[in-house]
C-alpha cells in the first residue's frame, strides 16, 4: 500500500512554480497520485528544462503570480482544494 495511499486521488491541486526543478518534480508525483493537477508559473529558464522533459499531461497557466487578477482567474477556473506554492527566484542576487 502507498505511503499516501489515496490522499490526492482525484483532489484538485494547484501548483505555483510547476516548470522549476522541485516544481516539476511535485507536478509528476502528484499526476502519479491521482491528482488533478494546474500548475502557475513562468517559463522554464533553461532549455532544455525538466519540465519539458516529462511532458506532463496537465493544465499549464504560464503566469506571473504578481498579477493579483490573472492569479484570482487562474484559482477560480481550477477550484483547488490543495495549494503547493513553490514559485519563487532561483537566485538570490535577483530576488
Amino acid at each position: 500500500m502507498s505511503l499516501f495511499a489515496d490522499q490526492y486521488r482525484g483532489r484538485r491541486v494547484l501548483l505555483t512554480g510547476h516548470t522549476g526543478f522541485k516544481g516539476s518534480w511535485l507536478a509528476y508525483w502528484l499526476q502519479q497520485l491521482g491528482a488533478q493537477v494546474t500548475g502557475m508559473a513562468l517559463d522554464p529558464g533553461s532549455e532544455p528544462s525538466h519540465w519539458q522533459s516529462l511532458g506532463l499531461d496537465m493544465a499549464d497557466r504560464r503566469q506571473d503570480i504578481r498579477d493579483a487578477a490573472a492569479v484570482a482567474g487562474i484559482m477560480a477556473e481550477a477550484a483547488p482544494e490543495i495549494v503547493f506554492h513553490l514559485a519563487a527566484q532561483p537566485l538570490v542576487r535577483r530576488s
